[in-house]
């Protein structure tokens, strides 16, 4: 495969390969770039879905290519020939936002915020220029190993003015698409900003808001409404709640309009955040050996865990309660509040042999025993941060494309 010829490009390698066709790994050799080369077959003359994911094929071109900013993976180049279709795109050093979601790892709010600024920046961008994604998603969302976004996939995007999209055509992945687009409406802007919603709602609580298949998403998203992110993380401030609930409203009416007016909500749910809402922490599965004083864990519901220290017995208890907590493998609870020293007491009274009033007291044999004073509580202990998402997004071969060759949940 190295070093073959695709048009003009040098094969270096595959990235990928779906029911479409294949990512490559190229070179051009003309201009000195490397490139993510996206190839389909052309179909057979009797072949209408081959026709069809051709006209697909040759939409996200057109989509993409008139789209020039930093959050959008780049389109330079198209082609064809007897056998095949081409599209030269941005190679992205990284992963996909899916990669960490699927493995249940956790965002700080900071993070969280960044990223979707990013998104829609990138929305409210495309949807100016007429294009529709319709499939945003976190496997269509690209992370840079800096942690800089990149929405890739634009196969299924709608062109304003087209007439390639019609009506009653459902095409999305069902768990992201508003209700509109599940009854096979036609579809504008806010049909992105509907699917934003959804993968904001994941990443401050690690669940999409309706699960299941395609009957039972459609079912939920069209006559319920999702449980409210706090009440379901401990780390998904209420402030987030109203937000969720106008991004993923019924109506497309009382969505967020344009994207920037999305991006402004979060910014404001950010700073009117309580700031013990906004505790961090990270799964147990990205935990090593807790250490001798601060540990962390991951909590998925909202409860409290107060520290209450009374003295060396009290400390022995909790000393014990961590003990069964590890001896167990059960995550230790987070410590949410600093505990105050403890005054330390003077010393006691002598200890001595006593004797009943009137009797001859013996002679002490050695100095006076004194109690040592009770220890103080340790330093404040604070959570730990949860592990950025940059280069750490897993261990994958080589720079990838995401999965733009086939829907994925």
């Amino acid at each position: 495969m190295a070093n073959e010829m695709f048009g003009k490009y040098e094969i270096r390698g595959r990235l990928g390969a779906g029911a479409m066709g294949t990512v490559f790994d190229a070179f051009d050799p003309v201009i000195e770039r490397r490139a993510a080369l996206k190839t389909v077959r052309r179909p057979e003359p009797d072949d209408p879905d081959g026709a069809e994911a051709m006209g697909r094929f040759k939409r996200e071109a057109q989509a993409a290519g008139r789209l020039n900013h930093p959050h959008i993976v780049a389109v330079y180049d198209y082609g064809e020939d007897a056998q095949a279709a081409w599209i030269a795109m941005e190679l992205v050093e990284g992963g996909t936002l899916k990669d960490p979601l699927d493995r249940g790892d956790r965002f700080p709010l900071p993070q969280t915020l960044r990223i979707m600024e990013q998104v829609l920046a990138a929305l409210d961008y495309s949807h100016r220029r007429g294009v529709v994604h319709r499939d945003i998603k976190p496997a269509n969302i690209m992370l840079t190993a800096d942690g800089q976004v990149k929405i890739a996939d634009f196969g299924i995007a709608r062109i304003e003015n087209s007439a390639m999209t019609q009506v009653g055509t459902i095409m999305g992945t069902p768990a992201y698409m508003a209700p509109e687009q599940l009854r096979g409406e036609a579809v504008d802007s806010r049909a992105d900003i509907w699917a934003a919603g959804v993968v904001l709602y994941q990443l401050l609580t690690g669940e999409k808001p309706f699960a299941g298949g395609y009957s039972s998403v459609q079912h939920k998203a069209l006559n319920t409404e999702p449980t409210p992110p706090s009440a379901l993380s401990v780390t998904a401030p209420r402030a987030f709640d109203g937000v969720i609930a106008r991004a993923m409203a019924k109506r497309p009416d009382d969505r967020f309009a344009p994207a920037s007016a999305f991006a402004e909500a979060l910014r404001g749910a950010m700073a009117a955040a309580v700031p013990e809402d906004a505790t961090m922490v990270a799964t147990q599965a990205q935990m090593k050996a807790p250490p001798a004083v601060a540990v962390a864990a991951s909590v998925k519901k909202r409860q409290p865990v107060a520290l209450i220290a009374g003295g060396a017995g009290v400390l022995a208890a909790a000393a014990a309660a961590v003990a069964a907590f590890l001896a167990l493998g059960q995550p230790t609870p987070t410590v949410v509040a600093q505990a105050p020293e403890m005054p330390r007491p003077g010393p006691a009274a002598p200890i001595a042999t006593g004797a009943a009033p009137g009797t001859t007291t013996a002679p002490t044999l050695a100095p006076p025993l004194t109690l040592a004073p009770a220890p103080t509580l340790a330093p404040v202990l604070t959570p730990a941060l949860a592990p950025s998402i940059g280069p750490a997004l897993g261990t994958t071969p080589g720079p990838t494309l995401g999965p733009a060759l086939g829907p994925a949940s």
